[in-house]
């Protein structure tokens, strides 16, 4: 026969809403004051790996410019918290980047503590990897881990220099800023963008929300002009990111950000278009526009190179006919779902594609 009599310990309580509210508050304004012995003092006494690991993550919060850093509560189950971290980046961000939390509760001592989160949660924050070294550009923001602060330089002042080229190019409303990010290595990247590292290796760079995040392996292997193109070219997902939708199909939105991104160079079709240029000298033209699953990372590296450039010759195309006014304006009847081949270009799609296959086979 079991009971609580005088001498048992009673079943601790479960947090209320309001209780949880409260203690994310406060976990939130240590971060925002700086406070390490605040935040330590939201943490498990009893967690003693647990408050070693948020001792670390708040020491690599350091150098990062924060404008807002808040915890809002979403659902409770029992001991179970479930909330959303929202932050902004002095100077750069205009609305909060989100991630999901998932804590557990204690209560010890009439008081209630974060006593541990679920492993993968917030992994894709870049200070839950190290100590962040953050070099402010003219017009960008560079964010890195266990990266020399020179390299971190040099990705500021190609970024500073893709602002404007992407602002020119595109014209429309956008920050005019861009915040890159730096891990250590490319099994770093996959963990930041919580997705298998070798979807990336051979990808210098990718955009993710508002965000550039550089891979340092396939980065460190290009020269000053790769280096400039892949960075103006992520800089151009962050500047449409807005008008960019799933009826936006990947030809128009890789092709338009490999434009902007050769616009004003002196680079010809063959120098930027190798492997689209030795399938046409083989005689193999393609039947049709690349489609959106000719640009999945894990496919056959020729595939997707001959996609990018594809996209690419195909932008160039409706700039030189139409107009880059014109392009611009196709990119954005295209991301509401309407058919800009008609609405913009007055042409069907079926003769665009035409147009387009007589444009490559032409361009080599």
């Amino acid at each position: 026969m079991t009971g609580c009599g005088p001498g048992a310990p009673a079943d601790p309580p479960e947090p209320d809403a309001a209780s949880v509210r409260r203690l994310l508050d406060r976990w939130a304004a240590a971060v925002r004051q700086r406070d390490e012995n605040a935040y330590l003092a939201v943490i498990d006494p009893a967690a003693d790996g647990y408050r070693a690991e948020r001792r670390l993550v708040f020491a690599n919060l350091a150098a990062v410019p924060l404008a807002s850093w808040e915890y809002r509560p979403v659902r409770l189950t029992g001991t179970a918290a479930e909330a959303e971290l929202r932050y902004r980046l002095a100077g750069y961000d205009t609305a909060p980047v989100t991630a999901p939390l998932r804590l557990t509760l204690t209560r010890r001592d009439g008081r209630w503590y974060v006593a541990g989160q679920e492993a993968g949660h917030a992994a894709g924050q870049l200070w839950e990897q190290g100590r962040v070294t953050a070099v402010r550009g003219g017009r960008s923001l560079v964010l890195g881990v266990g990266q020399d602060e020179r390299l971190l330089r040099e990705v500021a002042g190609l970024a500073d220099t893709a602002v404007p080229a992407v602002d020119a190019a595109w014209g429309g409303r956008w920050a005019k800023r861009v915040v890159v990010e730096v891990p250590a290595s490319l099994e770093r990247m996959g963990a930041l963008l919580e997705t298998p590292a070798a979807n990336y290796r051979g990808m210098a760079a990718v955009a993710i929300g508002d965000r550039v995040v550089v891979n340092p392996e396939a980065y460190g292997e290009l020269g000053d002009f790769g280096r400039r193109i892949v960075l103006t070219h992520e800089t151009v997902h962050v500047a449409t990111r807005a008008v960019t939708t799933a009826a936006t199909p990947k030809w128009l939105s890789e092709g338009f950000a490999d434009w902007a991104a050769y616009r004003g160079t002196d680079r010809t079709a063959r120098q930027a278009a190798p492997e689209l240029a030795a399938s046409v000298d083989a005689g193999d033209l393609p039947s049709g526009l690349p489609a959106n699953g000719d640009f999945a990372f894990t496919g056959e590296a020729g595939r997707l190179a001959r996609a990018y450039e594809g996209g690419w010759l195909a932008c160039r195309m409706i700039a030189e006919g139409w107009g880059e006014r014109g392009l611009v304006e196709f990119y954005r009847v295209a991301g509401e779902g309407k058919d800009g081949f008609r609405e913009v270009l007055g042409v069907s799609a079926g003769d665009f594609t035409a147009r387009w296959r007589s444009y490559v086979a032409d361009a080599f």
